[in-house]
Formats: C-alpha cells, sequence, structure tokens
C-alpha cells in the first residue's frame, strides 16, 4: 500500500465531513462569507459543500490526478479564505468548515490546509491511483489503514477546531 494512503484518505474524508456538514447546515458558512464580502447564499454554500464532499469521495473511490488535484486545491482554496479572513479582520466567529461547530480563522487551520495539500500534491506527482483500491486487494491492512485515517481526521478535526480555542488567551483575539 502506497506510503500516502493515510494522509489522503485524511484529506478526502475531511472534505466528506465538512461537505456534508454545510449541506446539512450551510448558516455559518454563509455568515464567514457574508463578514468577507463574497456571494453567500445558502444555496450557494450548499452546491460547493456538495461538490467539496464529492470531490473527496471521487479521489478515494476513482482516484487519479484530476482528483486529487482538485482535493489539493480546496486546501489551497480554504487556507486562502482563511488568510483572508485573519487579514481583513472580520468578525468571523467560524468558517463554517464543521457545520455548527464554532471554528474561528486561526493560523493553525491555515497551516493544516497547507500541509494537507502538500502531502495530496506529493501523491499526484508519485501518480497515486485509489486508495480504495488499495483498500480491497488488501484487507487485512486495508482495516488498519482505515482506521488509522479515521483517527487522523478527528485529529485534524480536533486541530482545526480545539487547538484554536486553547491557543487564544483571554483577552486576546483569536489569530493574532
Amino acid at each position: 500500500m502506497p506510503v500516502l494512503t493515510v494522509p489522503l484518505l485524511v484529506a478526502a474524508l475531511l472534505l466528506v465531513v465538512a461537505g456534508g456538514a454545510k449541506v446539512v447546515d450551510p448558516t455559518m458558512t454563509v455568515g464567514a462569507l457574508r463578514a468577507l464580502g463574497l456571494p453567500s447564499s445558502p444555496l450557494l454554500v450548499r452546491a460547493g459543500a456538495l461538490g467539496e464532499a464529492l470531490i473527496g469521495v471521487l479521489a478515494v473511490v476513482v482516484g487519479g490526478a484530476q482528483w486529487w488535484s482538485l482535493v489539493a486545491a480546496s486546501y489551497v482554496g480554504f487556507a486562502a479564505f482563511v488568510v483572508v479572513a485573519l487579514r481583513r479582520g472580520a468578525m468571523v466567529g467560524s468558517c463554517g468548515c464543521f457545520g455548527r461547530e464554532e471554528t474561528p480563522p486561526h493560523p493553525v487551520h491555515v497551516g493544516l490546509d497547507l500541509a494537507l495539500a502538500g502531502l495530496v500534491v506529493a501523491a499526484v506527482v508519485r501518480g497515486v491511483g485509489a486508495p480504495l483500491d488499495a483498500i480491497v486487494d488488501d484487507p487485512g491492512q486495508g482495516v488498519v489503514v482505515a482506521g488509522l485515517s479515521a483517527l487522523g481526521a478527528y485529529l485534524a478535526y480536533a486541530i482545526i477546531v480545539e487547538m484554536p480555542r486553547a491557543l487564544v488567551r483571554p483577552g486576546r483575539p483569536a489569530g493574532r
């Protein structure tokens, strides 16, 4: 199984979970986009979120440079959004990444997004296919890889949601 399988699955799983959360409840993302003066209708957010989730699923199931490149581009786009929110100092209580979960913009989020994008680009350069194929080809190892990927996705979620909260000192704005 390729060495980058777990980070790829983490990146794809986060897209699926975050996209699904925004499809169900686009409110926080609508608010974040509106705070930055960007198009922000719930329908637009839901459509983008559905696309985000679909990209994650298709990268895992179909694979190939085109789908993994879209995964990498998604993370670069998320990082750019957070950087803009931080630079403008807009009142964004949450970027909306995980639906209603409060995830204020923070440099930690930017770092994780760029790290995931870099790992995905490395996999594209190496010519990685569909992780699902590797898991099906070796079910014993596949169970371990799937478990590690789920753990990795949970830890990435915790980094995005909990770490910025822990780093913010009382009386000091997030991301500064």
